[in-house]
């Protein structure tokens, strides 16, 4: 694992105005969802605004939470969270790139009883079991009620945590797997939240998989040979890669010859056969490439060979 010096610039929150601390927060907890909510008031007028406070929190009960922090500017409170004080109820819409200057659009602060969906250029659609309308333009949207407001602080930037019990959700048929047992990250093409003016899209080259860990026990970084895990050639994320392969899985000896027989392996066996540290770093490199194409086992065959199996 590569090892490199870093200098860090600490900061105490408390020593910083509100206005100080929040680009640094926000610029670094990302990227980070945006909650597209729609509200309405006692008198029933509609309220469109993001959030980008906000994630899944509980599958059972189905529990999303955002929250509308006070201003940092002058520690006013957003509509959306007086409106679910008087009406307990949010659609809270998700956003793809294709509406995300629309989105944008509606968190501009117009005055209270300003509908946003008009403002913003965007499809109300009535919802089926609570009384805020729906994004039609949005591939997904959960209907909600609001089981609790939890206020964080009376200051400014005081987040209000709006606690909200999915009780319908709705997603475009586009964006669902084949088999409808999910969503298509590729087909949803969301979109999230960075600090200042910065988004990030989740599409195309940016999404990758990493096979999730507890699908078994994968042997840990500190069982690797050491060769591995002080290499200055491999990264943390490949030998994170490489450690969660379980130890059953690891290839013998014999597997390891065997693979000599492979055509990038036997040249580099051949072409640096008098050269022990250049073939050592040409095996490493090529244990790479089998790494990013996900050959897990037959990046550990290239990894373990000593060069001596010849």
């Amino acid at each position: 694992m590569p090892t490199s010096e870093h200098t860090f610039h600490s900061i105490t929150p408390a020593d910083l105005k509100p206005s100080e601390w929040h680009p640094f927060m926000v610029g670094a907890v990302a990227p980070r969802p945006v909650a597209f909510a729609s509200t309405v008031d006692a008198e029933g007028r509609v309220n469109l605004s993001p959030y980008s406070f906000f994630n899944a929190f509980s599958s059972n009960p189905p529990i999303l939470v955002f929250s509308p922090a006070n201003r940092v500017r002058d520690n006013t409170q957003k509509h959306t969270l007086q409106n679910v004080r008087d009406v307990a109820e949010v659609v809270i819409n998700i956003c793809d790139f294709a509406m995300v200057e629309q989105m944008s659009l509606a968190s501009t602060e117009y005055e209270k009883g300003v509908n946003e969906f008009t403002k913003a250029g965007l499809t109300e659609l009535t919802s089926e079991l609570v009384r805020p309308p729906r994004v039609a333009e949005a591939p997904a949207s959960f209907e909600c009620i609001v089981e609790q407001v939890i206020e964080l602080g009376q200051n400014n930037g005081a987040g209000n945590l709006i606690v909200c019990r999915v009780v319908r959700a709705h997603f475009r048929h586009d964006i669902l797997l084949p088999d409808a047992t999910g969503i298509d990250p590729f087909r949803l093409d969301a979109v999230a939240r960075l600090g200042g003016d910065w988004y990030c899209r989740a599409s195309g080259a940016s999404l990758f998989e990493v096979p999730k860990p507890n699908r078994h026990i994968g042997i840990g970084i500190d069982q690797l040979p050491e060769h591995l895990r002080n290499s200055d050639v491999l990264t943390g994320n490949e030998l994170g890669r490489l450690a969660n392969i379980e130890r059953g899985a690891l290839p013998t000896l014999t597997q390891v010859q065997e693979f000599n027989t492979e055509p990038m392996v036997g040249y580099l066996l051949n072409k640096y056969r008098d050269d022990a540290p250049e073939l050592k770093k040409q095996l490493l490199q090529l244990g790479r490439q089998f790494l990013a194409e996900g050959r897990l086992v037959d990046a550990w065959k290239v990894l373990l060979n000593n060069g001596e199996q010849r």
